[in-house]
């Protein structure tokens, strides 16, 4: 299959409008010309810093406009985090995601995260993090600490982005994809479903990201959970079978992207799991929590795994055990 970047909205409004099973079947295609099947990329996502963002993002419990009852925090200690990725690891993961609820990052905020980088990196983890909008500088700072894949999502649509953000432009957020591109490192963007968007919204922003020069390799696909205190928490929620119809799309449009289930996947039941994994997702947050809101433990998600007869991508070895390996040979 050829890889395209210049689908137009008609022709993913006619994948979205297929019969669901023909679309989830002709997901499935595509993501076995390209990936391993019954395989399942593993990531866990930690807090760095949470809270007290100057965002006004309406779906964001972090977000210091809203009274979410969210209870901030500092900066957390690189010996934790450390402690939280070798713990991640341990129980499968493969890649350790850091976020924080910055704006973007100060300057005097650049060596804690890169030593950070530098360290997940040593334990044999692929490294992502997302801390709000780059310039050039820090994206290439970055990139030469080791860090993999950064993540800045679109959230939605270009036209229905300033129902859901004022305080940054959704411009703003493609020149930050566009530093990550240009310092090389790996681009991880997706949005949220369930803002109260039309299904229009849903095709503009995959068109948004399957007509960038070069797709995301990762491709997370949210689905709103409503937080109490924040201007969507009422919001009507979103049929499950809409969700994965947009992942089977984006599978379909992004063939060889990482397709990723993240937050709202501690609603569904495992059948509903199982039907977006058939539509073409290979990629998962696992733990009990992903920043703020609630995830399906990994506990469960073993049990998930054992029930489809699913494996997870094997983390690499860290540079201490390289080294073991070595002076043993």
């Amino acid at each position: 299959m050829t890889v395209r970047n210049d689908w137009t909205r008609d022709e993913i409004q006619a994948l979205y409008d297929q019969p669901f099973l023909d679309l989830v079947f002709e997901a499935q295609g595509v993501h076995r010309q390209h990936f391993q099947a019954n395989t399942i990329q593993v990531s866990t996502l930690l807090s760095i810093k949470t809270g007290k963002c100057p965002e006004d993002c309406k779906y964001c419990s972090q977000s210091a406009r809203y009274d979410s009852k969210l209870e901030a925090e500092k900066r957390i200690a690189v010996d934790k985090v450390i402690r939280e990725a070798l713990s991640a690891k341990e129980s499968g993961s493969s890649r350790f995601c850091m976020g924080a609820a910055w704006r973007n990052p100060h300057e005097r905020d650049m060596p804690y995260v890169l030593e950070m980088v530098r360290e997940v990196k040593a334990l044999g983890l692929e490294t992502c993090m997302t801390l709000g909008m780059l310039n050039q500088s820090q994206a290439e700072r970055l990139k030469d600490a080791g860090l993999d894949y950064y993540n800045h999502n679109l959230d939605t649509s270009r036209e229905y982005y300033s129902h859901i953000i004022s305080t940054r432009t959704f411009d703003d957020r493609l020149d930050t994809l566009d530093h990550v591109r240009q310092a090389g490192m790996k681009v991880c963007s997706g949005g949220i479903v369930g803002l109260g968007e039309s299904r229009n919204d849903r095709i503009g922003l995959l068109h948004e990201l399957a007509t960038m020069p070069v797709h995301p390799e990762s491709v997370p696909i949210n689905m709103l959970v409503p937080i109490e205190g924040t201007p969507l928490a009422d919001v009507e929620k979103l049929e499950v079978t809409e969700w994965i119809r947009t992942i089977a799309v984006a599978r379909i449009i992004m063939p060889h992207s990482y397709i990723r289930l993240s937050a709202g996947r501690e609603s569904l039941s495992d059948s509903d799991q199982a039907l977006a994994f058939m539509a073409g997702a290979n990629s998962l947050f696992s733990g009990e929590k992903l920043l703020t809101t609630p995830n399906a433990g990994e506990g469960k998600d073993q049990l998930l795994f054992a029930k489809l007869g699913l494996t997870a991508e094997k983390p690499k070895p860290s540079i201490a055990e390289l080294t073991v390996d070595a002076m043993s040979a």
